[in-house]
């Protein structure tokens, strides 16, 4: 595996490169990441990954520095996947100047959900995903559907683009006992690491009821903020949304049978979990 960290080394690596499979992360790789590079091995060759942390996406209350970063076993990991080039740069090397130009997602899709709770986020992310897809030049990219908004907005920034670039979803990869796999799952104790499934227990108690014509969207929510709420836990959300916009479904939209995704955030501890379920 070649470790680059120059953009023009990069793209003399890969000149020519028709079929190039991408999938960009920020580092502190756990197995949910590794299947996206096999994924991405399914569709394309050779498999390209990038290892960035983004400050761009950090909030001011988001400490960029304490971001774990555990590069040499990163590197490992990679290899042992067969991975072509790791694009590692450097905050020098992405932004050699600062990034005045931003990508902006619109604010019916960028400033709710999490964009309500992070402001910012999504224009950090759009901003560095369209950087890196300039640098790598990929046919497709992989993105984890466990962060389903930010891959909702990748999505989208490429059809209204025109980018050559196909954005493949993973499914998200899960513990035995359900938990999303997360970087952020390393700060959780013993304690709150037990706890933590419950997170997607619930979020399967309220899919449930979907399916079993339950409608009442705004009961449905509240009902599972709430037992999340008892358990100790901090809710930001649990929301019931269409999944091709992620806005809140309307009456003739739940009678019609359209699709649906419930979405989450939640602190447990000082940890805030994301996870989601398709209905």
């Amino acid at each position: 595996m070649k470790i680059i960290s120059s953009i023009e080394e990069l793209r003399d690596q890969l000149r020519g490169q028709l079929r190039t499979a991408f999938v960009p992360t920020m580092g502190n790789l756990h197995e949910g990441h590794l299947s996206l590079m096999r994924l991405a091995r399914k569709h394309g060759d050779p498999v390209v990954a990038s290892i960035f942390v983004n400050r761009l996406q950090f909030g001011p209350n988001e400490d960029f520095d304490k971001y774990p970063r555990t590069f040499q076993a990163d590197v490992d990991k990679l290899e042992k996947e067969g991975v072509y080039v790791l694009f590692a740069p450097t905050e020098r090397d992405m932004y050699p100047e600062p990034q005045e130009y931003r990508v902006r997602p619109p604010d019916d899709l960028g400033n709710i959900l999490e964009g309500e709770f992070r402001p910012g986020f999504f224009t950090g992310v759009t901003t560095v995903v369209l950087k890196l897809f300039s640098c790598v030049q990929p046919r497709v990219a992989v993105f984890g559907k466990k962060d389903y908004q930010q891959l909702m907005i990748v999505r989208n920034m490429c059809k209204q683009f025109a980018l050559p670039t196909e954005i493949i979803a993973a499914e998200t990869y899960r513990a035995e006992d359900g938990l999303a796999l997360s970087s952020r799952n390393g700060y959780l104790s013993a304690d709150e690491r037990a706890e933590a499934p419950n997170l997607y227990r619930v979020l399967n108690q309220t899919a449930d009821e979907v399916r079993a014509g339950h409608l009442d969207v705004f009961e449905l929510e509240r009902k599972a903020m709430s037992e999340l709420a008892q358990r100790g836990w901090k809710p930001d959300y649990i929301s019931i949304r269409k999944r091709n916009d992620l806005q809140p479904p309307s009456a003739g939209d739940l009678a019609q049978g359209a699709q649906l995704v419930v979405v989450a955030a939640a602190k447990l501890g000082a940890t805030r979990l994301i996870d989601n379920l398709e209905i």
